[in-house]
Order: structure tokens, then sequence, then C-alpha cells
């Protein structure tokens, strides 16, 4: 990689490297060797914190309670100086998020959520996501012999299928995912006060549509996710409405960018690598074997921050409370230390092990609907698309920490 500007100091564990580089975000496996050679840890200069790269560390820190999301708890007096009328939608969004918050609030959540949202329910939607797969390949066949699988077939699986589990008009699902897009642009590398204030807008539309519909599934339960959201209750506490619209745009969020670029960059792997297909598809073992290790090989989020919640050492460096550590889960999953010839796309190893959706308390609560999406999507497409092929070369997208295809044209 001659044309990417990085430097490594060796004595300092200093990296250098923009995540803009396209070099760097068009493939940053090479570059992740060279931050696993460091050593344990490596301080990257462009986000002015440190890193953990090998696979070990990371999976050790995503379950290590010494780390955490959130460090405001820590300080009450800050926390209660700012009232949730003071905070902007963003800030309130994830003052009551699953993903920001820690024990005990987070423990009480977390419960809650997982009464309704229960695997049983996830389940039940294979045969409507089947369905609809093949309805979306229907509409392609119909339209050509050629398309963009991430706008025609990847990004309506999920913002379709979880508009209809929470029990939301699936018409609204183009304005969802212009919100979502909005708000989760600002964890991306290099974002601005203009990509915040953007995101604070939508935001703030999302959870007042969101609040809305609350009202409605008051007045008039259904049989949905929503509903079971607002009947969830443990020893006579519920959600409160503020935590009800935050857990469900972070439902809708987060698995909508997961499984997004989890088919996109799963299908792209499948055909650069040449996968027989019609084997690893046969059934259903394989297919689970496919998914695993494609979300192993190039997965959809390549860095998990969180924040040092003591003064502490860990991998030969000291920490101060307050400190944030990036795990740099893309790199994690290409360590030679755990998988024998990371670089390779090898089903046979199923992907064990990986931690694309994290791990500790903060697994990713929608892994198992993002899982069974793949699972069914993946070969629905191959069998009804056998002679599937890239129409051109694909590119990523320039939003590093997210790892994503632009687009995704295949011919057939």
């Amino acid at each position: 990689m001659s044309n990417l500007e990085s430097e490594l100091i060796e004595a300092g564990k200093v990296f250098r490297c923009a995540p803009s580089d396209s070099a760097f975000f068009q493939n940053p496996y090479p570059v992740y060797d060279k931050m696993r050679a460091l050593g344990p840890c490596f301080y990257w200069q462009d986000y002015g914190h440190w890193c953990f790269s090998g696979f070990d560390d990371v999976n050790a820190l995503l379950r290590d309670r010494r780390f955490g999301r959130q460090i405001s708890h820590l300080d009450p007096v800050s926390e209660a100086s700012k009232s949730s009328d003071e905070m902007s939608a963003i800030d309130k969004f994830e003052a009551n998020s699953l993903l920001e918050l820690e024990p005990p609030v987070h423990t009480r959540l977390r419960r809650l959520v997982n009464r309704a949202f229960v695997s049983r329910q996830v389940e039940s939607q294979r045969v409507r996501i089947e369905k609809l797969a093949n309805e979306l390949i229907d509409q392609m066949l119909e339209a050509g012999d050629e398309t963009n699988l991430l706008t025609s077939y990847a990004e309506v699986i999920p913002i379709v299928v979880i508009c209809e589990l929470l029990g939301v008009d699936t018409k609204m699902a183009g304005q969802l995912l212009d919100w979502s897009h909005e708000m989760v642009a600002i964890y991306a590398h290099g974002s601005d006060d203009k990509t915040r204030e953007a995101a604070n807008i939508a935001t703030e539309a999302f959870q007042n549509f969101i609040e809305e519909q609350v009202a409605l599934k008051r007045k008039s339960p259904q049989d949905d996710l929503l509903t079971g959201l607002i009947r969830a209750e443990e020893e006579g506490e519920k959600l409160s409405l503020d935590e009800l619209s935050a857990t469900c745009i972070l439902l809708l969020n987060a698995g909508h960018e997961a499984t997004v670029h989890g088919i996109g960059n799963a299908v792209k792997s499948l055909l650069e690598e040449e996968v027989d297909t019609r084997f690893w598809f046969e059934n259903q073992t394989r297919t689970r074997a496919i998914v695993e290790e494609s979300l192993r090989f190039d997965s959809p989020l390549h860095m998990f921050t969180r924040y040092v919640l003591e003064d502490l050492s860990f991998g030969g460096q000291s920490f101060k409370q307050g400190d944030i550590v990036g795990l740099m889960l893309g790199s994690a999953n290409r360590d030679d230390r755990k998988f024998s010839n990371p670089h390779q796309f090898d089903p046979e190893r199923g992907g064990i092990g990986q931690v694309s959706f994290g791990a500790g308390i903060h697994f990713c609560v929608g892994a198992p609907l993002a899982r069974l999406e793949l699972e069914v999507a993946l070969p629905v497409l191959f069998e009804k698309l056998p002679n599937l092929r890239l129409a051109s070369k694909p590119s990523y997208a320039d939003r590093y920490h997210f790892h994503g295809l632009e687009r995704l044209d295949l011919t057939w």
C-alpha cells in the first residue's frame, strides 16, 4: 500500500493513518496487520486515543466491567446538573440508549427489552423474510438484468422487517431510513457540527414519530414488538417514554446498519472468493457457517469505543479514569493468533468466535434478528439468481469506522 500515508513509530507505538484515506478504508486489513505487530496496544494519533487490535484483548475488553460506554454515571453531580429538558434530541437519545448505558440502569433496561424481544418472536419472522426476499428479487428481474443490490435488496429487508416487528406502517420505511442515515453519520470519523445539527433534527423527528406510535398502541394494543415493549414490566418497573423511544430508534438504526452491510459485504465476499454457494446454501448448518464466516471476514463495524472507568493498567499500558480506548473489531476478526489463514474466506471454520456483534453486556441485542435476515436473504438470492456476478468493482464508503459499500452493482 505504497500510496497510503501511514507511519509507525515503533518506540512510542504511535500510529498515523487518516481513516478518510481511500487506500485505508477500501482495504484496511493490511494496515490492521501492522497495528497488531505493534503489540497489545498503540496510540492512534488521528483519533487521539489508544487502541487494541488483537482478538484476545478485544474480546477481553468487551467483557471487562472496568471499561464501559458511559462515564457520566461516575459523577452524580455532573449527571444531575443537566435536566432532560436541557438536552438536545441526540443527547436525550444517547442518555436512554441501551448501547450507551452502564449497570444498574443498563441491567434494568436490557431485561425489560429482552422480555419483549425474545428469540421466539425473532424466529417467527423467517417465513416473512423469505417471502419478502423473493418478492424483491422478482422486482429486480422485472426491472432488467442489473441492480444496485444495496438499494433494491439489502436496505429494504431490514427496514421492512423491523417496521413490521414494531407494528409501524411500512410506508414510513423511506423516512425512517433517512432519519437513521442522518443519525448514524455523527459516529463516523470526521463528523462535524453540521453533521451533528442534521442528526439532532432527524433524532427529534424520529422521537416525535415513535412517541405518536406509542400513544396509538396504548389506546389500541396490537400483537407487535412496540406493544410488547410498552407492556414489559419487571418488579413494577416499566420503560419510560424516553426509554421506549430510544430503544425503538436503536433497534432500527443499529439493526439496519449491521444487516444492510452484512448482506452487501457478504455477497461481495462470496462472489469475489468464488464460493460454491449451491453447496454451502444446501442446508441450514452450512448456511449458518457462511453467515458467521462472512461476518468475520468483512464485518460491518470495525471499531467500538469504551471509557476507562477507573485508573488501571492493561496490555502494558497505564490508563486514567475517563480515557477512551478503541477496540478494533475488524482487526480482531483477522488476527492470525486466533484464526488460521485469517485473510482467506473459509466457510469450514464457520467464523467461530468472531466479535462483529461485540461481547459482554453490550452484545448486540438485535444480533439474532440480523443473523436470521442473513441466513434467509443470502440463500434466496443465490438460488434465484444462480448466475449472479459483479457488474463493476465494488467500493467502500468513506465513513470509517463503519465498513460498508457505497453500492453493489450486480448482473445475472
